[in-house]
Order: C-alpha cells, then sequence, then structure tokens
C-alpha cells in the first residue's frame, strides 16, 4: 500500500481522484482497511492539510442584517458563529467552552477517550455505517446486493426511518448534534447546509453523502444558540453506539430536533409528533417508545 503525502489542499484532491483513500485520525479507516470493507492501494494521510481548531465567535449575516434595520433590531445581539476545523479531535471539542452544549455532550458520549483523542470531527461525521452485515461484508443492498440482510435478519440497532432499501443506522452522534445545531459546512469546492451533506441511498447511487471522491471536508460554522442538549441512550453507560440519540438546540422560538441511530442518514424531525410517521422493523419498534422519552426530554431541557 503506497502512503501518499500531501502538502496543499491541491495536492490532496489530486490524489484522491485515482481512488485513494483519505486518512485522517484512522480510527474509522484502519479498522475498515484490516477488516475488509475497505479496499486502497494509496492512502492520502490528511493532517496539516485540513484545517484543525475552533476560530473565534463572529456574527451571523443574518444578525448583523437584523442589527440595520429598526430600532427593535437594532437591539437585539448577534447571533454568534464559530468556526470549526474539519480536523479538530473530537477530545479538543469536548472541552471547548465555546462549543455549544450539545455538540460537546456528543463529543463526550462518543467512543472511548482514546479515540476521542485521535478522531476528528470530519471523519466522524463521514464514517461507515455500523450495520453487521455489510461490516461482514455479505454483498448486502447497500453493498450493491439485491436486498437488505437486516430486514429479514437481526436488526435490533437498525433504523426506523428512511429504511424502504437500507435499514442501516448512522452511528455518529456529532452529526445528530450539528444537524439539530443548523451547522453549514465547506469543502475545497463549495458550501452547504450540514442536511445536503446527506441523502439516502437510491439505486442509482448508494452513497448516503452527497461528497465526490476527491472532495475535500475543510471546515463547518456552527450557529450558537439559546440553548441545546444531547442525550443518547446506549447498551452500556459509556463507550458504545447509540441506540437512539437525541439532539434538541432551541435558536429564538425555534427548536430544531435530530436524531442518531434513527436512520441510514443523521434525521431531522420535523416536529415531536413526526415520530408517528415512524416505519419500524419488528425489532426496532422499541426505538421510538426511546426516542419519544428522549425527545420529551430534551425539549424540557431547552425551553425558556
Amino acid at each position: 500500500m503506497e502512503l501518499l503525502r500531501p502538502r496543499t489542499i491541491a495536492e490532496a484532491t489530486a490524489a484522491l481522484r485515482d481512488g485513494a483513500v483519505a486518512l485522517a485520525g484512522g480510527t474509522e479507516v484502519v479498522p475498515l482497511l484490516r477488516d475488509g470493507p475497505l479496499l486502497a492501494a494509496r492512502l492520502v494521510p490528511l493532517a496539516g492539510v485540513v484545517p484543525r481548531g475552533v476560530d473565534g465567535r463572529r456574527a451571523t449575516p443574518e444578525a448583523e442584517q437584523s442589527h440595520e434595520v429598526g430600532a427593535a433590531a437594532a437591539t437585539a445581539a448577534p447571533r454568534p458563529v464559530l468556526r470549526v476545523g474539519a480536523g479538530t479531535t473530537l477530545a479538543e471539542l469536548e472541552v471547548d467552552p465555546e462549543i455549544p452544549a450539545a455538540l460537546r455532550e456528543a463529543c463526550r458520549l462518543a467512543a472511548s477517550p482514546q479515540l476521542r483523542s485521535m478522531g476528528t470531527l470530519g471523519g466522524n461525521l463521514l464514517q461507515a455505517t455500523r450495520c453487521w452485515y455489510w461490516r461482514l461484508h455479505s454483498g448486502c443492498w447497500l453493498q450493491g446486493g439485491d436486498r437488505c440482510h437486516a430486514r429479514e435478519g437481526e436488526h435490533r440497532e437498525h433504523a426506523f426511518f428512511g429504511n424502504g432499501r437500507c435499514a442501516s443506522a448512522h452511528p455518529s452522534d456529532p452529526a445528530a448534534a450539528l444537524l439539530a445545531l443548523g451547522a453549514t459546512l465547506r469543502t475545497d469546492r463549495r458550501e452547504l447546509p450540514l442536511s445536503e451533506l446527506y441523502r439516502l441511498p437510491r439505486d442509482d447511487d448508494r452513497s448516503t453523502t452527497t461528497l465526490a471522491a476527491d472532495e475535500l471536508l475543510l471546515e463547518l460554522e456552527v450557529p450558537s444558540p439559546d440553548a441545546s442538549v444531547y442525550l443518547k441512550a446506549m447498551d452500556r453507560k459509556r463507550f458504545a453506539f447509540a441506540l437512539v440519540g437525541v439532539a434538541a438546540a432551541r435558536s429564538g422560538g425555534e427548536v430544531r430536533i435530530a436524531l442518531a441511530g434513527a436512520a441510514p442518514i443523521p434525521w431531522l424531525l420535523a416536529a415531536p409528533d413526526a415520530l408517528d410517521e415512524a416505519t419500524p422493523l419488528p425489532g426496532t419498534s422499541y426505538k421510538v417508545e426511546v426516542a419519544r422519552t428522549l425527545v420529551d426530554r430534551a425539549l424540557e431541557a431547552v425551553a425558556p
């Protein structure tokens, strides 16, 4: 296996055009290479290329504009936004007091201290499904096969939304927190809301993200809400993937709710009663009730 060492973003994206695999913290890529679901002839380390760290607060354009129109608007404080490098580790984010509470807690509850000290935010957002059928390289639908083995087999940890073709559940805690916070992304070629990074897989394209193979996630802009929280139900008290994770963020009169462990992608819940529209499999019905309880607790936590 060849190890390439790009010095610039341009060199990194050029290397990735040849089908190489990007390597950030390695907590996801290395096990996948070891176990077989991921094959790579070349690795492209991104340390020193992708930004790392948290920039100071700045006002959102909306807040700046509101400062300029009307006496009432002029008294409103600008809503601050943090710029977070995609190479920032989860361990760095969980202890930064400037980071919104939901994201700090989502990072704190993700994996073990050792993995959080290595794993990057960008890598965490782009991690592969934990579905055991996919990880066993079983030729499931997500890998190009003709059926989802989880729908017919063991699926206690799987999805209860968006699971018509693939029943895998997205494992990222920070992704749910950032979705509730209304974060936006910057890649080497575009800016987009976090919600547009993900999409449900289709027959003609079974990827769960909209990133091109040679596109690099560089940084995120994270608004600071009035209040936010992340709650997580796990099989163990710590160091386990979410059976259900619930992030809630209140900004002004709006509360956004997002779920982890609920769908093949992080899932934005339109309203608490949208849980009535869930499509659980026989083994995941319990997750809907867990989600109801966590949503109620999250709403209570962020209430004015």
